[in-house]
């Protein structure tokens, strides 16, 4: 045997395909469908082979393929039109954000999230939280807003999926090649790549940084696979989500506190820090452990600060979903540390206790405490927020918990099928691409002839078949089967046939097998001879989830029993290439998670874009979302005690809904063949949804919302020598001291407030006595808080500021209000006091309220 060594010859260029290379490392190919075209067009085979990688494609194409492009003038035209747009692009200065906010152009908004789905090329993604974080990437270069992002490089990424024979997932993990990635080091003032350390506990982890290019913003990412690390360290940023809890919390560490130190090496000064869920929660203690070190301000001085341009965004109402950590191994990673800030181990981790689970440091509710703005990702979401999280801020009704909404959106145009969007292109107006964000870039969305619409989602369903089967055939011949069973799979699938969708994570409370909860019924639906349907399934199981390998199990079961053979498909590997596939090409997308436990929920988002049809649970996006005339519902807004009667209702109205409602409308075609009402929802799905749930208007929002009020915020706060920051803090201080001593006194008969009764539409006069001692009245407000009575309690409350009358003694003043109400019922009410100061961010956010006892 010979000693064999290594060769890589990579393909030189020629001149004019340099700027392949450009474009190969800025994942703007990602969604401009002609840039992915240069590349398939030069060799189909090898990019197929490369799994659409332009970076390793291009260092694998031989010359003679580049060489025969050379002379092919159409391609060569497309080529320069291609870069002359991408150049356009990256060069643009008259960007939304420009545009609206051309005072803020030199701030900068840093972003940070666990994981990013940008690409299946780079995997360092799991799931809705990642791809979320991917799309909001892409819009905030679209609208020219000036955004950083901050994540972790895996070299494994999250785990392939595989399905065994016997339906089982198995997870398989493998090294991504660097050098093939469409990534670069990230390098400092002096041209060298930046490095950062981390101590934990008592030993020095180092780090270095990767670029990736996303249109005109960059992502960095920290990488531990360096020489000076141990074996164990190298590790640490192997897998998305993988190892145990002290794996975890080191990732986090280094997400959270790793992150600023890599704005710092690379000279970017941030005014808004935005986290996205709660893994980078120690983010905010570093800034502050800096403002103190730095600025030489106190604790209090240093948190008013960072609550001033910091965002929070929290994605789950799962508890699975919020990292908590064991007292203990705080200690261990932070023993020293809350000496840095100036504070006790007490006061330390009382910014992360959710009592009365008090023996777990809570992320989520450490990013609460230190975040000045906070929210949920969907109107519903916001509201079951407040719910789960009030008791951070006692006494505070549930409906005042400082926690808003942004719902959330996804990018049109990676995820946008090429064809459709040639419809959009040859039917919408010409710049419609820039104002995707406004409802009336969809108003001509009628003017696409049904004929067309419904020709167009035909091919895509059949592009979507000839996907799963030759999947499926890759699927059985890795499992052992035989051909007559990798032969079979070519009579999978009817094209005609009404075909649903199903894919996303396969948590147990999205209930991916809910459908099959009555077999005997869904059978005879799925093998009604004149009326098929037929259903397709993707998604991961996270791999300590054993409930959710067990729905695997389940659905892979069901899939080869008589009557669901061929019709029901489980694929493996769930990935951005195969939802791409589904979103673009099944008739209906059906999502059924248990209400309310679906935060938001993004593939229904992706599938109304490309005229796929939403049948949903009224969760998340959905609420907002389903108007009557735009998709089906599944069941209703009730809320059950008890998850079997749920499940049975629920999947009760699934199959009442398609027997009664979609499948007659699918199968109900004119002259033409063609589903004319099948249509009109299709166009209604577009037209109502498209706008309104991309990540460009959501982008939008949050820089309306949160990221403009922030940087407003963090100037002011941080001026004049941080002035405003001592103030607010000996503002907090005096309220806080004095606050004990506040009371309200009204008018009381048996020990209740007074009874009033009036006509409707007639004032009532109220008043009551408010002690503040040295509370200066124009630092409280007092209202009347009041709304209908419910077993004894207000509800559905409303308030109204009470305005100061006269001062009656010392610290003593008396409020009044005239109320009036105008429907009729039996209302209750009370009085509330709460701290006012015009740089408060939210006066609620103090937890200092006061009611009449």
């Amino acid at each position: 045997m010979y000693l064999v060594g290594k060769i890589n010859v990579i393909s030189t260029l020629p001149e004019k395909f340099k700027r392949l290379n450009d474009i190969a490392y800025n994942l703007w190919w990602t969604w401009n469908s002609e840039a992915i075209d240069l590349y398939r067009e030069i060799d189909l085979d090898l990019w197929e082979k490369v799994d659409k990688n332009p970076v390793r494609f291009l260092q694998e194409v031989s010359q003679k393929k580049l060489q025969s492009k050379l002379s092919d003038e159409e391609y060569l035209s497309r080529l320069d039109k291609v870069v002359a747009s991408f150049d356009s692009y990256m060069s643009e200065s008259n960007t939304w954000f420009s545009q609206n906010y051309p005072e803020h152009t030199d701030k900068k908004v840093a972003y940070f999230s666990a994981e990013y789905g940008l690409s299946e090329v780079l995997p360092i993604y799991s799931g809705g939280l990642g791809v979320l974080s991917g799309d909001h990437c892409k819009s905030a270069s679209d609208l020219g807003i000036p955004f950083t992002a901050i994540g972790l490089f895996y070299k494994q990424g999250y785990f392939r999926q595989r399905i065994n024979k016997d339906g089982w997932q198995e997870t398989c993990f493998n090294d991504l090649n660097i050098s093939q990635l469409p990534m670069l080091p990230a390098l400092n003032s002096n041209g060298e790549q930046v490095r950062i350390s981390i101590t934990f506990a008592g030993r020095t982890v180092y780090a270095i940084v990767w670029k990736v290019q996303i249109g005109r913003i960059n992502l960095y990412l920290m990488d531990t696979d360096v020489a000076e690390n141990s074996p164990a360290d190298r590790s640490l940023t192997s897998r998305l989500y993988g190892g145990d809890q002290e794996t975890r919390i080191q990732q986090e560490i280094f997400l959270g506190i790793g992150g600023i130190r890599v704005l710092d090496a690379l000279g970017i000064q941030a005014n808004v820090y935005h986290m996205n869920e709660g893994h980078s929660s120690f983010m905010g203690l570093e800034l502050i452990r800096k403002l103190i070190n730095e600025k030489h301000l106190n604790f209090n001085e240093a948190k008013e600060v960072v609550a001033n341009s910091t965002i929070f965004t929290t994605h789950t109402p799962v508890p699975a979903g919020n990292d908590v950590f064991p007292l203990f191994m705080m200690d261990k990673y932070f023993g020293d540390f809350w000496g840095q800030l100036g504070i006790s181990r007490y006061d330390f981790l009382e910014l992360g206790l959710k009592y009365p689970e008090d023996q777990n440091f809570n992320m989520t509710v450490l990013a609460l405490t230190l975040a000045g703005r906070k929210n949920g990702v969907s109107r519903l979401h916001g509201a079951v927020s407040r719910k789960i999280f009030g008791d951070v801020w006692p006494e505070v009704p549930e409906d005042d918990v400082p926690i808003t909404y942004v719902t959330n959106g996804i990018h049109t145009l990676t995820w946008l099928s090429p064809k459709i969007k040639a419809l959009y292109d040859k039917y919408l107006e010409q710049d419609w691409q820039k104002k995707i964000y406004s409802e009336e870039t969809f108003a001509r969305i009628n003017n696409i002839p049904d004929e067309e619409l419904w020709a167009t989602h035909v091919e895509l369903k059949n592009k979507l078949i000839n996907f799963i089967r030759d999947r499926l055939k890759k699927q059985k011949l890795a499992n052992g089967e035989s051909m007559e069973a990798v032969r079979q799979v070519d009579n999978f699938l009817d094209p005609k046939a009404l075909t649903i969708g199903f894919a996303r994570r396969f948590a147990t409370y999205k209930r991916a097998n809910l459908i099959f909860r009555n077999l005997a019924r869904i059978q005879k639906i799925l093998n009604d001879p004149e009326r098929p349907i037929q259903i397709i399934f993707a998604g991961k199981a996270h791999p300590a989830d054993g409930p959710a390998h067990d729905v695997i199990k389940n659905i892979n079961d069901i899939a080869k029993m008589e009557g669901f053979y061929g019709k029901v498909i489980l694929l493996e590997n769930y990935n951005m290439t195969v939802a791409r596939n589904l979103v673009q090409g099944v008739d209906v997308w059906m999502n059924n998670p248990r209400r309310p436990l679906e935060a938001s929920g993004t593939s229904g988002q992706k599938v109304c874009i490309n005229g796929v049809i939403n049948f949903s649970i009224l969760d998340g996006w959905w609420c907002e979302g389903y108007n009557g005339e735009n998709g089906w519902v599944i069941g209703d807004e009730s809320e059950f005690d008890n998850e079997h009667i749920q499940d049975n209702t629920d999947s009760e109205s699934i199959y009442d809904t398609l027997e009664q409602k979609i499948i007659p409308l699918f199968y109900n075609v004119n002259e033409k063949g063609i589903p004319t009402e099948w249509v009109r929802i299709m166009k209604n799905s577009i037209g109502s949804l498209a706008w309104n749930y991309s990540t460009d208007r959501m982008v939008k929002e949050y820089t309306t919302q949160m990221y403009v009020p922030a940087i407003t915020g963090s100037l002011k706060i941080c001026a004049d020598d941080y002035s405003l920051a001592r103030s607010m803090c000996g503002f907090r201080s005096h309220l806080a001291s004095n606050w004990p001593n506040v009371q309200i006194f009204a008018e009381k008969s048996a020990g209740d407030l007074k009874y009033y009764k009036t006509d409707s539409c007639h004032e009532i006069y109220l008043s009551s006595t408010v002690c503040l001692g040295y509370i200066d009245p124009s630092n409280v407000t007092l209202e009347v808080y009041y709304g209908t009575l419910s077993n004894g309690k207000i509800v559905n409350a409303q308030t109204a500021e009470m305005h100061c009358e006269e001062k009656t003694g010392d610290g003593t003043y008396r409020y009044s209000i005239s109320l009036k109400i105008d429907d009729g019922g039996e209302y209750g009410y009370t009085f509330r006091i709460t701290p006012k100061h015009e740089h408060l961010i939210n006066r609620f956010d103090t937890g200092l309220i006061k009611w009449i006892v």
